[in-house]
């Protein structure tokens, strides 16, 4: 059985659920996006929180982080906070923040990738290549691979395809670059009415 997994805030329960995303949600407590904590701070510390993540985006109803097990470089996965199993299950107040948050993750992730051309994919059920049953967005960046001279090579949808696990040192710069960028758009996006 898991042990359980102690929140970040003392008012919510410990949990037994083995949901990884629900365990990465009570882990990482939440931060305003537009002013993240510095990489080097304890609260996003891969290295000292367990479950280990990199997270990029922290608020009361979201989350976003990278993927361990990435198609590309920068694949982040977007969630609510909450369980949700299914995007049926999902609020309207949950809806409205992640589809807010799609955008400008996106915004992020081409800055902070260099990569122009990405995927938005979520599945729901295990018919659908649902793996963890915790509704989630994955932002997958696809960077032209034919002009590299691999023209063999495709990328191939809904987890199937080569995957290798999460390189760590990378991860954690590029999760700090993603949280910088994210601030970026959001500071750009606040003086033009677009949040």
């Amino acid at each position: 059985m898991a042990s359980p997994v102690q929140s970040f805030d003392p008012a919510i329960p410990a949990s037994d659920a083995p949901c990884p995303f629900c365990a990465i949600a009570a882990t990482y407590s939440p931060f305003p996006p537009s002013s993240p904590p510095p990489a080097d701070s304890p609260s996003l510390s891969p290295t000292r929180l367990s479950p280990s993540a990199f997270v990029v985006l922290s608020t009361p109803t979201a989350l976003a982080f990278l993927d361990i097990l990435p198609l590309s470089r920068g694949h982040l996965l977007l969630c609510p906070r909450a369980h949700r199993s299914k995007l049926t299950d999902v609020t309207a107040a949950e809806a409205a923040e992640l589809g807010a948050h799609l955008r400008v993750l996106s915004r992020a992730l081409v800055r902070a990738t260099g990569v122009a051309d990405w995927n938005v994919v979520q599945n729901n059920g295990a018919a659908a290549a649902q793996v963890v049953d915790h509704v989630h967005y994955h932002l997958i960046p696809r960077p032209e691979i034919r002009a590299s001279g691999r023209f063999r090579e495709s990328f191939t949808m809904f987890g199937r395809g080569v995957r290798e696990e999460l390189d760590d040192e990378d991860a954690v710069e590029l999760a700090a670059r993603l949280r910088e960028e994210l601030a970026r758009v959001l500071d750009e996006e606040s003086g033009k009415g677009r949040l």
